[in-house]
């Protein structure tokens, strides 16, 4: 494994832990019970918001398209909107610290290996800040989360995904160069910010995401995989190792690809 300096960047929703469907959207549908709001999401909806970057622009989103859904108009909808996510959120971290979502396969393993290795870990994210810290603490525990390099996370870019904002803002906070990087990703439009952004990265396809497309993706998985637990190659380079998971030498030969992809033009 080289000894060059490296940055694991890491989304936080379907990455981290399966949180979308037994998270967010049982975080949402109570918010929605709660204020009063004529509607629920089934998981049928709730999918295709998905690639829609933020909580409030995705409520947003699909009051647009459904316009006999009349909550107002102007800054009173945004307001009521901004109410709603704030409320959601703090469903969701209610949620998350039940102990009710695990962290996804070999998560916490790469985290703790990348860190061990002198790499800079972070998570780049366009869900609220405490949501992300309310997974990390969950998943990793506070010890690891005080040794990674940082969290990038909620509205400290304009643009969400799949705009590359977060991870250039990511890369450029951190001191490094988008050759340095490498980022693991679940969804088509987290992919699609990755790849913008010029960075390497690995797909782990969550719950809602299976049927994406990843076409810039070096490697797509069912998960990162662990010992005992191997993860399963569905689209690209085969960096596994013996053991049948991905460990820092296989997230190196993914950056040593996305470098010659590069040099190819």
């Amino acid at each position: 494994m080289s000894a060059a300096p490296r940055a694991l960047l890491l989304d936080c929703d379907g990455v981290l832990a399966e949180t979308e469907l037994d998270g967010h959207l049982v975080a949402f549908n109570r918010t929605f019970e709660q204020l009063g709001f004529p509607f629920r999401w089934t998981a049928e909806e709730y999918g295709p918001l998905l690639r829609i970057g933020g909580g409030k622009e995705r409520l947003k989103a699909y009051l647009a398209a459904h316009p006999e859904i009349d909550l107002g108009s102007g800054d009173e909808l945004d307001e009521k909107i901004l109410a709603a996510h704030k409320l959601k959120s703090a469903i969701y971290v209610d949620l998350v610290d039940s102990g009710t979502l695990p962290g996804r396969t070999g998560i916490a393993r790469i985290i703790g290996e990348a860190l061990d290795a002198g790499w800079q870990v972070a998570c780049a994210s366009t869900s609220a800040q405490k949501s992300v810290e309310a997974v990390l603490a969950s998943v990793i525990g506070p010890e690891q989360r005080e040794r990674m390099a940082g969290v990038f996370a909620g509205d400290v870019v304009p643009a969400k995904k799949p705009a590359p904002d977060i991870y250039l803002l990511a890369a450029a906070s951190l001191g490094r160069s988008i050759d340095e990087v490498v980022v693991v990703e679940d969804s088509q439009s987290g992919a699609a910010a990755a790849a913008a952004a010029g960075m390497a990265h690995v797909v782990t396809v969550s719950h809602f995401t299976g049927d994406d497309d990843f076409p810039d993706a070096t490697v797509v998985v069912d998960s990162l995989g662990d010992a005992g637990s191997p993860s399963k190659l569905l689209a690209g380079l085969d960096v596994r190792n013996a053991d049948g998971f991905i460990d820092l030498d296989g997230l190196e030969k993914v950056i040593e690809a996305e470098a010659e992809v590069v040099a190819r033009g």
